[in-house]
């Protein structure tokens, strides 16, 4: 009788309301990579790689989502001293002006196949540059054909 007496309390008990946050994952993406980035005492290890992920905000600080590439340069003996400027939206990659009869190549790897640069090349005073878009990995070097 006393089991009975409980189960009827409790059906007939007010259903307790319970609230919940509105925060919401609409979508997700699960990806990984990248190392670590150190700044005074705070550290991230990993990366957000995918640039759906957008930019998330609070604070002082910024977390932009996107993929990291490399783009450097190779010194070659004889060559006139290649350097890279980072730029917004890309780098520019130039070397001393003049540099009679060198050409700038491109490979998307330090030993892979490399092919020459045929992008128009601005020059000043000072230097040849050309301003590259980084996607993936890219390696430059100059060249005496």
């Amino acid at each position: 009788m006393k089991k009975a007496f409980f189960a009827l309390c409790l059906l007939s008990a007010p259903a307790a309301t319970v609230s919940a946050q509105t925060y919401s994952v609409d979508w997700f993406s699960v990806d990984g990579g990248g190392g670590t980035s150190t700044g005074a005492v705070y550290s991230v290890n990993g990366s957000i790689g995918e640039p759906d992920a957008g930019t998330m905000t609070g604070g002082g600080y910024s977390l932009v989502g996107g993929f990291w590439g490399i783009v450097s340069v190779v010194q070659t003996s004889g060559a006139p001293l290649l350097s890279i400027q980072r730029q917004p939206g890309g780098v520019r990659v130039y070397w001393p002006n003049p540099s009679t009869g060198f050409v700038l190549d491109q490979s998307p790897s330090v030993t892979g196949l490399w092919s020459q640069v045929t992008a128009p090349y601005q020059t000043n005073a000072s230097d040849i540059s050309i301003d590259v878009t980084p996607v993936g990995n890219k390696f430059y070097r100059l060249r005496k054909p």
